[in-house]
């Protein structure tokens, strides 16, 4: 059978699974955390929450990205989203992407939506919001129209870099070798060397040559090729 590369999920988890994901990539929250979630399923799954009405969910996921960004493997999350398909949830995407437009990555994820900016809050009040107090600076320019006020902003809600990578395998790859497939691949592979090259791409959203090459240093580095 050839290999089929997947790029999303089909599926993406709510409530209490969605904490137990968000805790497990460093939001402070109360609940059980999940091992190494992956990454992008779950800032994705929080957007969704968060761009259906749960702002505090969004309002932490912003903060998320300002300390993190940098260990996102943004063509993961661009390939999923073109995937999912959601315009509320691309132009919050979007937004982030205008945010950090200074590294040539997010430049590519501020064109995930090219429509109309989108109001944040859903209502016929949305707009006097905005008027009344004024509008969110992170998003001014942006594919998303946020009121000052809507979105809290408090990082202390987030891990650090360095505590998110002592309970997080894959970040702490991504923190060593960079925001990559084979960084997430050196991860599962660390955890599980009896995958197959063809279950180590799948479980990673990467190509089977990556995880073939990966299997192949792995290996050499133990001694068993």
């Amino acid at each position: 059978m050839s290999f089929k590369r997947n790029h999303a999920l089909l599926i993406y988890p709510q409530g209490q699974g969605l904490t137990k994901k968000l805790i497990g990539i460093g939001f402070r929250l109360s609940g059980e955390s999940e091992k190494n979630p992956n990454i992008e399923d779950t800032l994705i799954a929080a957007a969704i929450e968060g761009m259906a009405g749960d702002f505090r969910v969004l309002g932490i996921l912003t903060d998320w990205f300002y300390l993190h960004y940098e260990r996102v493997n943004v063509d993961r999350l661009i390939r999923a989203l073109k995937n999912e398909n959601n315009q509320r949830v691309n132009a919050y995407f979007a937004a982030i992407g205008n945010i950090f437009n200074k590294d040539i990555r997010y430049k590519k994820l501020k064109k995930i939506y090219r429509g109309e900016a989108l109001n944040l809050s859903l209502g016929p009040g949305s707009s006097f919001l905005i008027k009344r107090n004024g509008e969110d600076e992170r998003f001014v320019g942006s594919k998303l129209l946020v009121a000052n006020g809507t979105l809290r902003v408090r990082l202390d809600d987030i891990l650090s870099p360095q505590d998110l990578a002592k309970i997080h395998s894959d970040y702490y790859y991504r923190l060593l070798i960079g925001p990559s497939y084979r960084a997430d691949m050196v991860s599962l592979f660390k955890q599980n060397p009896r995958l197959t090259a063809s279950e180590l791409a799948k479980q990673t959203y990467g190509s089977f040559a990556t995880a073939w090459g990966v299997m192949k240093d792995m290996s050499l580095i133990q001694g068993q090729w």
